[in-house]
């Protein structure tokens, strides 16, 4: 006791006379001496040390606010308005840790800092251990790309179902963040089919190759987006209404043949390639995507070959539907013979099938 005393007494002199330095020099040794007996401090200690911390703090700069602020967010039973004070302050360098780091915070204090204070601000809070919903649905709504990323690929943060609405809004134009949102393993299955009916083939891609080690919802739903992908939606997407009206023009002015579907595939056009294929099979642009994110190749063998496409063709849109993860020589050989000895009149009679299938849904 006699040594709190005394340092109260420093304190004093420090606050009332003392230069900047002094005060920050007082704060280290108090700073020490709190951290040394946290867990075994009384309630009334703590509200004393509360009290030394804020009378020392309106006086001290910015690093050393700092440096207060990098101690006290690892210590679980740190004081609670200091804490607060340290956390609302404008400069990240002191809220940051606090933000970040000190369990203890009080959602009150969180959701005000996350409605109010800047993007650096917001950045810290999103990497918290633990996100309630009070505080994502601020996050999601005044976040930037990173701070929404940031809170995504956090698996502490928990989502309301408003805020899972406005993250797949976010997705969109996103693969990043439609990745990171996708592979969340508490995604409610109705806004992952959201997501994936407005992804582009590299997500789909991207959640399909990680379906193994997702949840069964991911599985699930991966496996029926393959199956049924956009079936609804999918020719309305942004992406398929700039490919569309393109592919479209080309068809009117009659200059829609091989080499532009060629072209497509060799420049990587997933949507443009899938739209020609569409027109000149004269399908619907649902059933062709749906050949093209198929894990077999033989749908988009009987397309081609049906309005006939060449091999080397063929071969540019089998490596074009494979995507970053490629396809194997041994696969592309098999793909050969099978197409090779598909017949046109056979591979005519399937899309024509499907062409009067479509008609009658």
């Amino acid at each position: 006791m006699a040594r709190h005393l005394a340092l109260i007494d420093e304190l004093n002199d420090a606050v009332a006379y003392g230069s900047t330095e002094r005060r920050g020099e007082v704060l280290a040794r108090i700073t020490d001496l709190f951290a040394f007996g946290a867990t075994s401090y009384a309630s009334e200690q703590i509200l004393l040390f509360d009290d030394i911390f804020k009378r020392l703090v309106a006086s001290i700069e910015v690093s050393a606010r700092a440096a207060l602020a990098n101690r006290l967010a690892t210590i679980p039973y740190a004081p609670p308005e200091i804490s607060r004070t340290l956390a609302s302050d404008e400069a990240i360098a002191v809220a940051g840790p606090m933000l970040e780091h000190f369990e203890a915070l009080d959602g009150a204090t969180l959701v005000e800092q996350a409605r109010t204070k800047s993007q650096q601000h917001l950045l810290a809070i999103s990497r918290r251990k633990l996100l309630d919903i009070a505080v994502t649905d601020v996050l999601v709504e005044r976040g930037d790309k990173p701070v929404v990323l940031s809170m995504a690929a956090n698996p502490g943060a928990t989502f309301s179902d408003s805020g899972f609405t406005t993250l797949i809004k976010r997705t969109q134009g996103d693969d990043e963040l439609a990745i990171c949102v996708g592979l969340r393993r508490d995604i409610p299955r109705h806004h992952l089919l959201k997501l994936l009916a407005c992804a582009s083939h590299a997500v789909r891609a991207k959640l399909d190759s990680a379906h193994i080690m997702a949840t069964a919802v991911i599985q699930s739903a991966v496996a029926e987006a393959a199956n049924t992908i956009q079936s609804a939606t999918g020719a309305d997407s942004r992406n398929y209404l700039t490919a569309c009206a393109h592919v479209g023009a080309l068809y009117t002015a009659g200059n829609l043949d091989e080499g532009e579907v060629e072209n497509f595939a060799k420049m990587g056009n997933f949507e443009e390639t899938t739209a020609a294929l569409a027109m000149l099979c004269d399908l619907p642009i649902e059933a062709v995507e749906r050949a093209m994110v198929q894990d077999q190749p033989e749908s988009v063998l009987i397309i081609a070959k049906a309005i006939g496409i060449t091999w080397p063709t063929v071969k540019l849109i089998l490596k074009l539907r494979a995507g970053e993860y490629g396809i194997g020589s041994h696969e592309l050989e098999q793909c050969l013979g099978t197409f090779t000895r598909l017949k046109p009149a056979t591979a005519q009679q399937v899309v024509e099938f499907q062409r009067k299938r479509a008609q009658n849904v």
